[in-house]
């Protein structure tokens, strides 16, 4: 069974973050990127199942510009295959991501599809979704375990929700999201490094996948969140009480 595994490019989660100067989105020129941390775990999952010998091939995913394959040589790292880069300097909203995934999906005839429930920088958790949708497959969000019966052509899953843990079964072929706690990504090793930095990366052009995308989203402005006011102490409950009733007015 071969497997696509979907990894995004984001900002450094251990970083500050900052707004460019045009105010339309988060500087990332001289920012150090990483692979979004749910598809660490999407790509870690999908190693798992083929060291059970369910999984036969994983390719690995990304769309972007060139430095985007900074984060597929980690996708190698961790054990894919193969990578395919989708060449763009567009920044894609989730259903058009979506309309280039399913497009690749039939081209390499895969019956399992990898992501992480969400990136770290837009938080949509939408394109997994919308690519089920686009391939008529079934789909198992946000999970946080996974169990294959190949057998069957059939898959477990368990889903965190907000009223509880859900279990479904799946026919594949399927569209898995994968959320925080489904498993724990390993160390890469340092020759597993320099393996992956041999590896072929197969470039594709947006363009040559699909001729025409429609926007339906314009980023207005992007701005930072205001700064919180110090704090203040208190040096009674009674003060507390007044201060909360007569200048915070919440009581």
């Amino acid at each position: 069974m071969k497997c696509l595994v979907t990894v995004k490019q984001v900002v450094d989660p251990y970083i500050n973050i900052r707004i460019n100067s045009d105010h339309t989105a988060v500087e990332t020129a001289n920012i150090k990127m990483a692979m979004n941390p749910f598809d660490e775990i999407a790509m870690e999952e999908a190693m798992r199942q083929k060291e059970a010998g369910i999984i036969s091939s994983i390719t690995a995913v990304s769309i972007g510009p060139i430095s985007v394959q900074e984060t597929l040589r980690q996708a190698l790292a961790r054990g894919a295959d193969e990578a395919i880069h989708v060449v763009t300097s567009q920044t894609l909203t989730p259903l058009n991501i979506a309309k280039v995934l399913a497009v690749l999906v039939k081209q390499q005839q895969t019956q399992l599809v990898l992501l992480g429930k969400q990136a770290i920088d837009d938080d949509c958790n939408q394109t997994g979704q919308m690519l089920a949708a686009l391939l008529g497959w079934a789909q198992g969000t946000f999970c946080s375990s996974v169990k294959i019966d190949v057998a069957n052509q059939g898959i477990t899953v368990a889903r965190e929700t907000d009223y509880g843990l859900e279990t479904l079964q799946l026919r594949l072929p399927t569209v898995i999201t994968t959320d925080l706690r489904l498993n724990e990504p390993r160390y890469i090793s340092l020759p597993n490094v320099m393996q992956a930095k041999r590896k072929p990366i197969s470039s594709i052009n947006l363009d040559s996948i699909i001729s025409e995308l429609r926007t339906e989203i314009k980023t207005l402005k992007v701005e930072a969140p205001p700064q919180r006011k110090a704090g203040i102490m208190v040096q009674s409950v009674n003060e507390l009480l007044h201060k909360l009733q007569h200048e915070a007015q919440v009581i």
